[in-house]
């Protein structure tokens, strides 16, 4: 027991000279462009810094490589390049390893296993996709010009000519009465994903046929035709299977479809990101935080007199914006006011340049409809109504962005949350970069409106609306999330469900689902906002609140560690024993057992 404590005094007085090393680099800055010297000699990056090096070009190159999307052809080479980097991996003397490189040892072992999950994943989504039976013969065409095949210009013309009219028998279909049709939910997904897919795959098409047309006189002669007819056959197929499937008329928004993973998948994307927990635990845990919210809702609507109608003192709050132009004088200055309110307490080290660099873009009115709030990071990115919106969108966006929302949201964007956390990511253990993960990078930005609320921030009943209710938002996220991908709760239940329980704009609501389940986020990325939250305070009651480190030594040892899962995070600041086998079991939430 006592050389374990002596071990774990050791590795706190190491971190605590790392961070001093970043202070000191902070303080170089100021009046020079280069970071001290000791800042970077203090990283101490692991063995397998070369190893993450060659696998990060490696894998680039393939992707490159083989560009065809759900192309059985690709699936099978990457099985192959993960499954020889597992064998490699096996055999490396673990315990030879110091601790960051066990940890990157962990780390990547993890990753490549997500990464061959996640193609059996695929390959059974394109076994759904019966709807476009034709789709492998298509690829193949790109495929065969990528390997440098052979091609046989009348061959190509009638294989063309065949699947044109395949597809034009299949779109005749679609024009059956629709009791004959299959329109149930499921069906509806599969086609929305197939549209998806479609549309990806008249892009490829056409890189192939730019790559032979005016310059083979033969190809020209014999595909120029057939392929017209295809293109334009393609089109009209995604077209009928939007308007007689999908249920969306052209020139209509695309509707909020998404693609549910079911739970097995969920269950394997909680492994990967190092979470314990299971799906149902997690929604009471939002559950929890839910009620917690509600409770200081009240008590601030008391405080405004409106007893405890919190929904009244929400909609008071949402009024209060300003004026049309001055969004992003007021951004400037709730800006500034986080980085004073967190150097002043000695929260954490923001280096002079982090401070200089940061700028401000405006989203369009497009942009808007799936980010209805603020994106950031190096840029913030404002939203905020133009004059050529309808009068009901300028207010939604008014309402939805007002100054005591925008309080809560400035500092998650930017100093101390997005835009400090990467800054350090690009300077300190960049070879975790593959090991990204949103509990990390959303959870960092989300802990920190925890613990300014904690450190007193909002002095107002008003600011702690604002900050409640993007608490309680991101309750809701882990919510609607897994209960979309278990199946137990539609896109429109789950806008219904933002608008009841959080009070959200239905716009901005139907924005926030559209953003969730159309866009390019993974299916854990809402939910980690909160979850990964709740495990970097979880760590702060471990080492900050019981005296084992400063608030300032504690988030510079965080960000200076890389992002990965913050099981991981938290092994390497607690110098945990780490084994080859290591499996995540930290049950960070109080009540969990």
């Amino acid at each position: 027991m006592t050389a374990t404590i002596g071990v774990r005094s050791a590795r706190l007085v190491v971190l605590g000279l790392v961070a001093f090393a970043l202070r000191a680099e902070a303080q170089a800055t100021a009046t020079a462009d280069a970071p001290a010297l000791t800042g970077l000699i203090a990283q101490h990056p692991s063995e397998l810094v070369p190893v993450l090096e060659r696998y990060r070009n490696d894998r680039g190159a393939l992707e490159r490589r083989y560009g065809v999307g759900y192309s059985a052809e690709r699936r099978n080479r990457f099985r192959g390049f993960y499954s020889s980097w597992l064998g490699q991996l096996a055999v490396l003397d673990f315990s030879a390893l110091s601790e960051d490189g066990k940890i990157d040892y962990l780390l990547f072992n993890n990753h490549l296993r997500h990464q061959l999950a996640r193609l059996s994943q695929e390959e059974g989504r394109a076994r759904q996709m019966t709807m476009a039976p034709f789709a492998d013969q298509l690829r193949g065409l790109e495929e065969a010009r990528v390997r440098m095949d052979s091609m046989n210009a009348p061959a190509v013309a009638r294989m063309l000519a065949d699947v044109t009219r395949q597809i034009d028998s299949l779109r005749k279909a679609l024009s059956a009465p629709a009791p004959a049709r299959d329109t149930t939910r499921a069906t509806r997904i599969v086609a929305f994903r197939t549209v998806g897919m479609l549309n990806d795959l008249k892009e490829t098409l056409g890189r192939w046929y730019r790559f032979y047309s005016g310059y083979d006189p033969l190809f020209t002669w014999w595909v120029e035709a057939p392929y017209g007819k295809l293109s334009e056959g393609l089109a009209q197929y995604s077209k009928a299977l939007r308007e007689n499937v999908v249920g969306v008329k052209e020139g209509e928004d695309d509707p909020i479809i998404g693609d549910p993973i079911g739970a097995d998948a969920l269950k394997a994307e909680l492994a990967a990101e190092m979470i314990s927990s299971s799906p149902e635990e997690l929604v009471a845990i939002a559950e929890k935080e839910f009620a917690w919210c509600e409770t200081e809702l009240r008590k601030a609507a008391r405080e405004m007199g409106f007893g405890d109608d919190w929904r009244a003192a929400l909609e008071k709050v949402k009024g209060m914006y300003v004026e049309p132009g001055q969004q992003p004088a007021l951004i400037h200055q709730l800006a500034l006011e986080a980085i004073e309110f967190v150097e002043s307490r000695n929260l954490v080290t923001i280096p002079p340049m982090a401070r200089e660099i940061w700028r401000m873009e405006m989203l369009s009115p497009e942009d808007q409809k799936v980010s209805p709030f603020f994106l950031g990071g190096e840029v913030i990115q404002v939203a905020y109504p133009t004059g050529a919106m309808g009068e009901d969108d300028k207010m939604m966006t008014l309402r939805g962005n007002n100054r005591y929302f925008a309080r809560a949201t400035v500092m998650h964007e930017l100093i101390p949350g997005h835009h400090l956390q990467g800054y350090m990511t690009d300077r300190y253990q960049t070879q975790r970069q593959d090991f990204s993960t949103p509990f990390w990078t959303e959870g960092w930005a989300l802990y920190w409106e925890m613990l300014l609320w904690d450190q007193g921030f909002a002095r107002t009943p008003e600011e702690r609306i604002g900050m409640l209710f993007w608490r309680s938002h991101r309750a809701a996220r882990i919510i609607f999330s897994l209960r979309f991908h278990l199946g137990t709760m539609t896109p429109q239940e789950a806008i219904d469900f933002l608008v009841n329980r959080v009070g959200h704009e239905r716009a901005n609501a139907t924005a926030e689902v559209r953003r969730s389940f159309n866009g390019s986020y993974p299916p854990l990325y809402q939910l980690a906002y909160m979850i990964g939250g709740l495990q970097f305070r979880a760590l702060h009651r471990e080492l900050v609140d019981s005296g084992q480190m400063t608030d300032r030594d504690f988030h510079d040892a965080i960000l200076q560690s890389g992002n990965m899962p913050v099981e991981m995070v938290r092994a390497r600041l607690r110098q945990l024993p780490l084994t080859r086998d290591y499996q995540a079991s930290w049950r960070f939430y109080p009540g969990l057992r």
